[in-house]
C-alpha cells in the first residue's frame, strides 16, 4: 500500500463520527468568493511582491530547488514501481540520481565533439554570413546609427567606444562564467533531488498529522495526488514529444546536408522544453547553419523551414491533443507567465513556467478562497 493511501487511511480513522460535517465541507461551492476587505487585498499584494522579490534575489537557490521538484514529479512513477518491487528507498533514490547523471553526461559527450567543430568553424563562417546577408547590411547599419545618435542625445562627453563584454578575452570570461554557473546549479539540483526522492511522502504525512480537521487532511492528500498525477503526465508527455521532435530534426539535418544530426537533434530536444522561446531560437540557429553549409540560398532555408513544420505539427496538433483532458490553461496567461519567468530566471524559468502555472491552478481549484483565481487561470 502506498504511503499516500496510508496517510489517507490515517486521516479517515481519526475522524469517522463526523460524516455529516465532512459532507458539508466537501460540497462543491456554487459561488467563488472574492476578497472584499481592502486590507486583505493590500496585504496579499505585499506578500506576493515579497515572495517574487525573494525568488529573484535568491534565484541561485530557488531555481535548482524548482528543477529538483520538477524532476521528482517526473521520476515519481518510476519511484513508485521501485517501491512496489521492495527496493529500499535509499538504493532507489541513488539509482535514479545515477540514471539522471548518466543521461546528462552521455548527452554531453555525444554533442561535445560536433559542438567543438562548429565553434572552430564559426570565425570563418561569420565572414560568409556577412556575404550571404549583405542585402541586410544597409538597413541594419542605418538602424544602429539611429540608436547610436539617440543614445548620445544630451551627452557632453566623447561617444562611448567600448566594444562590449564580448571583445577580446571577455568572451572567454563569459563562457567560463556560464560553465561554472551551470556546474554549480547542476550540483545543487542533484543534491536537492536526491533528498527529495529519499524523503518520499514524509512531508505529506507530517502535513496530514498536523492538520486539525478531516476535511483539511483529505484536501491535502487530494491536492498532492492531483499535482503528482497531472504534472507527471504533462512532463512525461512533453519529454516523449521532445524526443520525437529531436529525432525528426536530426533526420532533417542529415538529409538537408547540414550534418551532425546528433548535435542538432539534441539541441532541438532540449530547446523544445521552453515554449515559444526555444523553438524560435532553434529556427534562428538552423537558419544560420543552413547559410553556412549550403551554397544555394533556397536550400539554406530548408533546415529552418522543415523544423518549423515539425514544430507546428507537434506544438499545435499532437501535444495539445494529448494534454487537452488534463490542462486547460488560459493561453494568454501562459504567454504572460512565459515572459515573466523568462525575465526572472532566463531560459530555465521559461521551461518551468507552464508546470508552475499548472500546479498553481490545481491548488487554487481545490482551496475555496482561491477558486476565483483557479477559474481565471483556466482556458
Amino acid at each position: 500500500m502506498s504511503t499516500l493511501q496510508s496517510a489517507q487511511d490515517q486521516g479517515m480513522t481519526e475522524i469517522e463520527p463526523e460524516t455529516a460535517t465532512v459532507a458539508e465541507e466537501t460540497e462543491t461551492p456554487t459561488e467563488m468568493p472574492l476578497p472584499s476587505d481592502p486590507q486583505v487585498i493590500f496585504l496579499g499584494g505585499l506578500f506576493t511582491l515579497a515572495v517574487l522579490a525573494a525568488l529573484y534575489v535568491a534565484r541561485d537557490i530557488f531555481l535548482p530547488l524548482a528543477f529538483a521538484i520538477t524532476f521528482k514529479l517526473l521520476l515519481q512513477p518510476v519511484m513508485r514501481l521501485l517501491e512496489r518491487a521492495h527496493i529500499p528507498l535509499p538504493i532507489a533514490s541513488l539509482f535514479m540520481i545515477l540514471a539522471v547523471l548518466g543521461a546528462i553526461v552521455g548527452l554531453g559527450a555525444a554533442i561535445a565533439g560536433p559542438a567543438g567543430a562548429w565553434a572552430a568553424k564559426l570565425p570563418e563562417g561569420v565572414a560568409k554570413l556577412q556575404e550571404r546577408l549583405g542585402f541586410f547590411q544597409g538597413p541594419v547599419n542605418a538602424l544602429l546609427t539611429f540608436f547610436h545618435e539617440v543614445e548620445n542625445i544630451g551627452s557632453t562627453g566623447a561617444p562611448n567606444a567600448s566594444s562590449g563584454p564580448l571583445a577580446g578575452s571577455g568572451l572567454l570570461s563569459v563562457i567560463f562564467a556560464g560553465a561554472r554557473s551551470f556546474a554549480d546549479g547542476l550540483f545543487t539540483t542533484v543534491l536537492f533531488l536526491y533528498f527529495l526522492l529519499l524523503s518520499g511522502d514524509s512531508f505529506l504525512r507530517r502535513l496530514v498529522e498536523i492538520l486539525p480537521r478531516f476535511g483539511a487532511k483529505r484536501q491535502a492528500i487530494d491536492i498532492t495526488q492531483q499535482i503528482e498525477s497531472d504534472i507527471s503526465a504533462y512532463l512525461a508527455t512533453i519529454t516523449v514529444m521532445n524526443v520525437i521532435v529531436g529525432l525528426a530534426t536530426a533526420l532533417v539535418m542529415h538529409f538537408t546536408g547540414v550534418g551532425d544530426p546528433i548535435l542538432w537533434g539534441a539541441f532541438a530536444f532540449l530547446m523544445n522544453y521552453a515554449p515559444i522561446i526555444g523553438p524560435a531560437l532553434c529556427a534562428f540557429v538552423f537558419l544560420l547553419a543552413g547559410l553556412l553549409t549550403q551554397d544555394v540560398f533556397w536550400n539554406a532555408l530548408a533546415p529552418a523551414g522543415l523544423y518549423l513544420a515539425i514544430h507546428f505539427v507537434e506544438g499545435e496538433t499532437l501535444t495539445p491533443l494529448l494534454l487537452a483532458r488534463r490542462f486547460t490553461l488560459n493561453p494568454v496567461l501562459v504567454i504572460f507567465s512565459l515572459v515573466f519567468w523568462f525575465w526572472m530566471w532566463g531560459i530555465p524559468g521559461a521551461i518551468l513556467s507552464v508546470p508552475m502555472m499548472a500546479i498553481l491552478k490545481i491548488i487554487c481549484d481545490r482551496i475555496r478562497p482561491f477558486a476565483a483565481l483557479g477559474h481565471f487561470l483556466s482556458g
